[in-house]
């Protein structure tokens, strides 16, 4: 493995006092450095180097995503100190997604949990940015039809912010005489069933529900995720395997799963079956949110389950007793996800989806466990990475305190947790005042209480 040095950790000034001075010093050690660096004495100077080196990008040997400008006598860097991770003394400068031209050889369909359907370009492979990319998400009906992107175009594509695959334009003045625009299906290529684009969506969906095969796989696949049953073991895979090969079709068939059915499938050892069978049978008891979230209904997330759990207490009282005006009763619940949840007690296939696995799981009453403290019914926004826990364990924390946690950020809000990275929300929190707390104060905050 060969790396560029470039910092030190617990020297002092006898060591080094300039960030030029210690790059000198770690090359005269024998340690490689990397020999773009370069001192600038002012913007100007910056803007120039960036653009040398971008120009210079597709020769390195390396990858390379941007420059880091920083200030080279250390004894401003620790003036200027620094902010959670993030020091005030440097600077990133991100260079522009590298772009390529290749062939847009075919438009497929993929349906998904929800019978959305997404357009994916297959093309001819080619690299970008160090990476071969032979595929591109084209998004929706609206996409294609405003780039105007046709099958067999020569098109420009970018991987956004040097990850994401993603189609820029179609070079027209390459496009052959007879291509034709792209028609998008009204049926499902899985299933059949009529697809439909609802007033006000961008996207086109299939209405086959459960008698699609790909619905119910990435149904199958949500059902066992983390945020829902959290069966581990059980991956993406495993689903797609056993439902091909008959041993599951809804939620209820994975509780039905015996050690002969395993026993003879191939990579199935006695320890992984044991593993798995133990998994499935630790879930057999569930959360009233998990469960309702598991079920994969469109516009009930997490948050909107746990509206409807708190108001509701048992998920047996929710199927006998909601109402759509009884729902859009309660604060946070909009008329989307009311009218989602309505319809899909209607259909009997779904009715007897949930009837067939609650002969296998118990799913537990509601119990409000908040704490009453200085943060209860305060709204708090998270933002950014978190360091010293994950998002999903800082929201955790914040509701078992009693505070109410939103995805956006808004005058009611009154707190936003920066992490690393913060974006829009952050930007948006200064614009209106809102008080903005670090991971640390944060912390310091919640585990005081």
């Amino acid at each position: 493995m060969n790396y560029f040095a470039y910092s030190v950790s617990g020297y002092n000034a006898d060591f080094a006092t300039t960030q030029e001075e210690l790059m000198e010093r770690l090359s005269a050690l024998g340690f490689n450095i990397n020999n773009l660096n370069k001192n600038c004495n002012n913007s100007q100077q910056l803007i120039d180097n960036y653009n040398n080196i971008y120009n210079s990008r597709p020769t390195l040997s390396y990858d390379i995503d941007g420059m880091v400008y920083k200030l080279n006598r250390f004894d401003w860097q620790q003036r200027m100190g620094v902010l959670s991770r993030t020091p005030r003394w440097a600077i990133a400068h991100k260079f522009p997604a590298e772009r390529a031209k290749t062939i847009l050889k075919e438009i497929t369909i993929q349906v998904g949990r929800t019978g959305a359907l997404t357009p994916v370009a297959e093309l001819e492979p080619i690299t970008v940015g160090g990476v071969v990319v032979s595929r591109a998400t084209l998004h929706n009906q609206d996409e294609i039809e405003r780039k105007d992107i046709r099958e067999g175009d020569l098109v420009i594509l970018q991987r956004a912010g040097d990850v994401i695959p993603q189609i820029i334009e179609a070079d027209k003045s390459a496009r052959q005489p007879d291509s034709q625009p792209y028609k998008f299906p009204e049926i499902c290529p899985v299933c059949g069933s009529h697809a439909i684009r609802e007033q006000d969506e961008a996207v086109r969906r299939c209405t086959g529900g459960l008698i699609c095969g790909a619905q119910i796989v990435e149904r199958l696949k949500h059902f066992v995720s983390r945020q829902a049953f959290d069966i581990e073991g059980f991956g993406a895979q495993n689903i797609q395997s056993f439902w091909e090969d008959g041993l599951i079709s809804e939620p209820a068939d994975i509780f039905k799963l015996e050690r002969e059915m395993l026993e003879k499938r191939e990579g199935w050892g006695e320890k992984s079956i044991d593993n798995l069978l133990n998994a499935i049978s630790e879930k057999r008891k569930i959360s009233f949110v998990r469960f309702l979230y598991a079920l994969g209904i469109r516009h009930i997330g997490l948050g909107t389950a746990k509206l409807f759990a708190k108001n509701y207490k048992s998920f047996q009282y929710l199927m006998e007793k909601s109402s759509f005006d009884e729902l859009i009763s309660i604060d946070g619940v909009g008329e989307k996800a009311a009218t989602e949840f309505i319809e899909f007690l209607q259909e009997e296939h779904n009715k007897k989806l949930i009837e067939n696995l609650l002969r296998h799981v118990q799913v537990e009453d509601y119990e409000d466990n908040r704490q009453q403290s200085q943060l209860t019914d305060k709204t708090v926004v998270f933002t950014g990475s978190m360091e010293k826990m994950t998002r999903d364990e800082a929201k955790a924390k914040a509701e078992f305190l009693g505070a109410k946690v939103s995805g956006s950020v808004s005058a009611k809000t009154d707190f936003v947790i920066a992490g690393t990275d913060a974006g829009s929300k952050l930007k948006k929190a200064q614009e209106l005042g809102v008080k903005i707390l670090t991971e640390e104060e944060w912390l310091e905050i919640a585990n005081n209480i």
